[in-house]
């Protein structure tokens, strides 16, 4: 990317800002990546999908939810 000053003298805090401006815009204008497919085993839906675990014995072993 080549920035080429016309007119005036622009301090090199005001260069920065305006080369800042410049790629945000630019980085605003690309197209977003695609997201990456979520693998069946870390989808928390997975988990949720049993349902509250039931009273008894060992129901405190159920209850572990990774985070």
């Amino acid at each position: 990317m080549n920035i080429k000053v016309v007119r005036g003298n622009p301090t090199p805090e005001e260069l920065a800002a305006a080369v800042a401006v410049v790629r945000a815009r630019a980085a605003a204008s690309l197209p977003a990546a695609p997201a990456a497919p979520r693998d069946s085993w870390s989808d928390p839906a997975r988990i949720a999908s049993r349902g509250l675990p039931r009273p008894g014995p060992t129901s405190w072993a159920r209850t572990y939810w990774p985070g």
